[in-house]
């Protein structure tokens, strides 16, 4: 890491999940400082931990054991009320099946969050739209999901976590969804939000994403590796379209 101020301070971090009879651990003791105005992507492949960990981070699960401090604050200490103000002022989720409302259409969709910080509709109908010209969307304000390509609504899904403008964007495998050319363009606007001054965490699997990175962290079985235990590790992993004799 360089010398910036860390932004996320994770130490000795533990996830486990109980499943029938099986103890599952998804993370098994992670430390972990993420700077202030860092792109930092997490590789590491299915069953890794990695979105455990983006999920910890941004308030939605709750750790085992261990710590997570995010500008200053103690994850592990909140109730469910502090982890909901969390959230809504410094976290901006993107999550891989965009997670988009059918019956809104884009404007709507970006605008549902302003809901619960009190804003009025004339303001949140603003803010939406000053959004969506920023994407490139604004003549599709008045389409639904359905109508709009995997690209575009992964474009209107940043858009929604940007309307409460939080410092942090969290993207939970944001190009998965997608084809080459748009999950590139995806990764473009990351970038860009990077460069306006947020920190940007990405967990991932496709390399292409290192391009954007000012740091870059290997997860396997739950642990931080080095580039070459990973590179190490992934020479052992079956293609997914290749069956097993």
């Amino acid at each position: 890491m360089n010398s910036a101020s860390p932004l996320i301070v994770i130490r000795q971090l533990r996830k486990t999940f109980v499943l029938g009879r099986s103890t599952v651990h998804a993370l098994a003791g992670v430390d972990l400082d993420i700077p202030v105005g860092s792109f930092t992507v997490l590789m590491g492949p299915s069953g890794s931990g990695k979105s455990t960990l983006l999920y910890l981070i941004g308030g939605l699960d709750r750790l085992t054991s261990g710590s997570i401090h995010v500008n200053g604050q103690a994850l592990e200490t909140m109730d469910e009320n502090a982890l909901a103000l969390y959230r809504r002022r410094t976290v901006g989720f993107i999550f891989q099946s965009f997670n988009l409302v059918s019956s809104m259409t884009a404007l709507e969709n970006i605008a549902f969050p302003m809901r619960f910080s009190g804003q009025n509709g004339a303001a949140r109908r603003k803010r939406a739209m000053e959004l969506l010209r920023q994407i490139g969307l604004e003549k599709r304000s008045h389409h639904r999901p359905t109508e709009l390509s995997g690209g575009q609504q992964q474009r209107v899904a940043i858009a929604r976590a940007l309307v409460n403008d939080p410092p942090l964007i969290l993207a939970d495998e944001p190009t998965g969804n997608l084809d080459t050319s748009s999950g590139y363009a995806i990764m473009q606007l990351l970038s860009e939000l990077h460069r306006s001054g947020r920190t940007v965490v990405v967990v991932t699997h496709d390399p292409r994403m290192t391009r954007f990175a000012t740091h870059t962290l290997y997860l396997l079985d739950g642990h931080i590796v080095s580039e070459a235990e990973y590179e190490a590790a992934s020479k052992f992993e079956i293609p997914s379209e290749v069956s097993p004799a």
